[in-house]
């Protein structure tokens, strides 16, 4: 082996950690929220509240796949 081969892989102390799943879960819900309450805004057309539910509804299926996909044992409990 030259010496070329013989490194090992360089991480960030960040990349090591585990992530607080239930936080993160709870930031997105409460980000959806907040997206849907910028309906009562100021804005005339419709493209912004389509906008915005597209996005609120994404982030929640994100949390509900990943709440299915753990129950199922697809995804590693952090």
């Amino acid at each position: 082996m030259s010496a070329l081969e013989e490194h090992e892989d360089v991480y960030a102390p960040d990349q090591l950690k585990p992530t607080n799943r239930r936080r993160a879960q709870r930031g997105a819900i409460i980000s959806a929220v907040v997206l849907l309450m910028f309906f009562w805004g100021n804005q005339e057309g419709n493209t912004e509240k389509v906008w915005l539910v597209v996005i609120a509804a994404l982030l929640v299926a994100a949390v509900i796949g990943d709440i299915v996909l753990r129950k199922a044992g697809l995804r590693p409990n952090d």
